[in-house]
């Protein structure tokens, strides 16, 4: 079944006279997409359900991870936060594998369903190896109990369960972002604006997820009940396995295009067989596939770009390659399409962008472990309830829910009424530089809170847990501008590396935030043990000791302010310099920012 008849009003429609999306989007049986019976906001919400069930199960794990490393395995402040941080890390590395399944082989609903159960897998498995090896004596991993000696046996059981936590949530986020986009018809006006705001929808979605996770298991987790924490995790991950089950055939699919890797090397391997080749001025010359559809499988034709001009040898048609390709024939190793072309040239400008939010995902990073033993060492208790350190990221969800709302309801139509060659507002690489600056208030605000908080600690302390008077509430402001600075920097990422990639690569424009994040944590990292190993020349303490009180945690805070400021000024820089990709029949074909042309000054321009 195809969709070839034209409406009056333009719509294709099926033989039974159903209107058909117009993205190429397929149903569970691999025929053309019905509008009415599939996609839209009924998949978007079971997919936006999912994702707030799934973080909720990851976050029940990785917000107080750092605590139980601590307390029961007895790790240091030092080591515990690194060991997150590669650990968390580790996660978004695997997003890079289960994107490329997703966009080469699988497709994005069987990459979710089979990551999902990794994770389910994972999660069971660490809370079994937690209550029955690691929680020894009974009740220990509270603040006062410290738990025994573990055996390399049953350490190795622990790594194995939350690595494979890490396998399957870092295999499932990319694709899961991308599928529920996938829902929307961007080509339709009406589900293109549904589609822009599922993206902040699903941040949010995120956010509220691991609401439950900072507050609830936070909560009892501080308070010693590891293992409860772990099964509440574990049975809020397989309801949103059943969930995203439950909805298969309501959604509307993509279909693999094959492996991006042999593409890529078919463009190097055929512009360098011709690198003395002399190219035309323009690109008139170049070969492209007749048709509507690409050389790409499931993907639509992208327009010549100028940049990167050796790569555009690739699509250059010799008198030789004429005469083979009259006969029907194409060696992909010496000539490639266009539409291939650009589609290396669209990754090779999107990477500088991608580096420059590195630094932002270092400063990031730290809410799940600096912020979270700096907390500890603050006042904690109001009256006789002790309010868990790691449950402060609470506010910095609050923050997420509030700026999307001011974003998209005050800010966008605001911006939008002010621009007079565009109803939008800011674009997503305008967002993404308003978030660096906002992570450089959050630094220097955190590391204010820590001046003052060295100020009333006690020097003497043992543990130093609650060591000082000031009151963790002073943290509220470091987790509000996080927050803020999350809605502009995550959800433009998010959209900006979606629109962005070409039709074949969109769960790697997702891996691409996710990778990011990655980054920053090892960057983190490793920026930790530099200054420990410098801070602690001639017997010092170093900023970051095992008694806070005794280091600078403030001096690395606005260490991270500093080369956030840095990173923004080389962020504008490549921002002004990027172009946008054009895909036929959506971009006009001109550079110059035009009205006529609706990517170049909403995603060019910084």
């Amino acid at each position: 079944m195809a969709c070839l008849n034209m409406s009056k009003e333009g719509n294709f429609k099926d033989e039974q006279g159903e209107i058909c999306t117009l993205d190429g989007t397929v149903d569970w049986h691999g025929r053309p997409a019905i509008k009415t019976k599939s996609g839209g906001w009924v998949a978007g919400t079971i997919i936006l359900l999912n994702q707030g069930l799934v973080t909720l199960a990851f976050f029940g794990v990785g917000v107080n991870l750092v605590l139980f490393l601590t307390r029961v395995l007895q790790q240091n402040n030092a080591s515990a936060a690194n060991n997150v941080s590669k650990w968390t890390g580790t996660v978004y590395i695997f997003s890079l594998f289960g994107a490329f399944l997703s966009d080469s082989y699988w497709g994005r609903f069987k990459t979710c369903a089979v990551f999902q159960a990794i994770f389910v897998v994972g999660l069971v498995s660490l809370s079994l190896s937690t209550n029955l090896f690691l929680l020894k004596p009974k009740g220990c991993g509270d603040q006062e109990t410290k738990c025994g000696k573990h055996s390399n046996l049953n350490m190795a059981l622990f790594y194995l369960a939350i690595y494979l936590v890490a396998l399957g949530y870092g295999g499932y986020q990319p694709s899961i972002c991308t599928f529920g986009a996938d829902q929307f018809d961007e080509v339709d006006l009406k589900e293109g604006r549904s589609k822009v705001a599922f993206f902040s929808y699903f941040y949010l979605a995120l956010n509220l997820g691991s609401l439950f996770s900072n507050t609830i298991l936070v909560y009892f987790e501080d308070e010693g009940m590891w293992a409860l924490g772990f099964w509440v995790s574990a049975a809020s991950a397989f309801a949103a396995l059943v969930l995203f089950l439950v909805g298969t055939l309501r959604y509307r699919h993509f279909k693999p295009s094959g492996n991006p890797l042999s593409r890529f090397c078919q463009v190097i391997a055929a512009a360098t067989k011709k690198w003395r080749v002399e190219m035309p001025p323009s690109g008139d010359d170049l070969y492209e596939e007749d048709g509507k559809e690409s050389s790409i499988n499931g993907s639509r034709k992208i327009l010549h770009t100028h940049g990167f001009k050796f790569l555009d040898r690739a699509a250059y048609i010799s008198s030789r390659e004429m005469e083979v390709q009259q006969q029907g024939h194409r060696n992909p190793w010496r000539l490639c399409s266009v539409t291939q072309v650009e589609e290396v040239k669209c990754i090779l400008r999107l990477l500088p962008i991608w580096l420059c939010t590195i630094i932002y995902s270092v400063v990031f990073t730290q809410m799940a472990s600096l912020f979270v033993e700096q907390g500890s060492a603050m006042k904690t208790t109001v009256s006789n309830f002790r309010i868990p350190p790691a449950s402060m990221s609470s506010f910095d969800i609050l923050s997420v829910a509030l700026f999307i709302f001011i974003n998209r309801r005050i800010l966008d139509p605001l911006v939008g009424r002010l621009r007079k060659t565009s109803p939008r507002g800011l674009s997503e690489l305008q967002r993404m530089g308003v978030g660096l600056v906002i992570a450089v208030m959050a630094m220097v605000s955190a590391g204010i809170v820590e001046c003052y908080r060295l100020e009333y600690a006690r020097k003497d302390c043992t543990h130093c847990e609650g060591s000082s008077s000031l009151s963790i509430f002073w943290q509220v402001p470091q987790y509000a501008f996080i927050g803020a600075s999350e809605v502009f920097m995550y959800v433009g990422q998010l959209e900006f590396f979606n629109a962005q990639a070409p039709d074949g690569l969109k769960s790697f424009g997702s891996a691409l935030c996710m990778t990011s994040i990655s980054l920053g944590n090892y960057v983190s990292s490793l920026l930790v043990s530099m200054v420990m190993k410098i801070s602690t020349e001639d017997h010092m303490p170093g900023w970051i000791p095992g008694n806070l009180n005794k280091g600078h945690l403030d001096r690395f805070y606005f260490l991270l302010a500093a080369l956030t400021s840095i990173d923004l000024v080389v962020y504008i820089a490549c921002a002004k310099w990027y172009k946008c990709i054009k895909l036929e029949g959506k971009c006009g074909e001109n550079d110059n920012g035009d009205e006529d042309d609706e990517s170049e000054p909403e995603n060019s321009k910084p």
